[in-house]
Formats: C-alpha cells, structure tokens, sequence
C-alpha cells in the first residue's frame, strides 16, 4: 500500500506542473509577507535582547535606575506639594493647633 501511495504522490506531481509551481509562488509570496512583518515588528532585536545576557543585564539596568529615581522624584514632588497644602490649613482651629504641634516637633527635632 504504501508504494502505491508514493507512485499516486509523484503521479499528482507530475500531471499538475503548473499547479505546483502556482502553488510555489503563492507560498513564496506568503513568506515574503511574513519576512517583511517580522522586519517591521524587529523581531530580530527582541531575539537578540533576550539572548545577550549582556543586554539584558543592561536594559534591567537601566530600567531599575530609570524606575528608583522616578519614585524618587515623585514622591519628592508629592511630599511637598502636600506640605504646602497643609500649610495652608495652619490658621483653622482645630487642624492648625495640631498641624502647628507637629511642626514644632518636627523644627525641635532638626
């Protein structure tokens, strides 16, 4: 069974050429469109990225300091922007005698 198989194969091959060679060309076509997809998506650089340990100690670098000195900031920026908001409050009654507590206890401590 199995050369028969095998004989009716190469007998498809060889009575339809032109559809083979169509086929062939549509493939081709195919792969060319995924080749270009790849190209433009840079596959080629993520690959290389998770391959070099070297870039990939790198990037993880960078972007541990990148993220440390932006929580930095922000919470510099968040710290003070709240500090003179509550600066404001420091004449209402019960607030301000609690904020002006705090802050004595905060300038004895400097």
């Amino acid at each position: 069974m199995g050369v028969n198989t095998s004989k009716a194969k190469s007998y498809e091959v060889e009575e339809h050429p032109f559809e083979l060679r169509h086929e062939v060309r549509r493939l081709n076509a195919r792969l060319d469109k995924i080749a270009d997809s790849l190209e433009k998506s840079e596959f080629k650089d993520i690959l290389e990225n998770y391959t070099d340990p070297r870039k990939r100690i790198l990037t993880n670098f960078m972007a541990g300091i990148s993220r440390g000195l932006g929580l930095t900031l922000g919470t510099f920026v968040i710290l003070g922007v709240l500090g003179y908001i509550l600066s404001l409050f420091l004449n209402v009654p019960v607030i301000g005698e609690y904020l002006g507590e705090l802050k004595k206890y905060i300038d004895a401590n400097n």
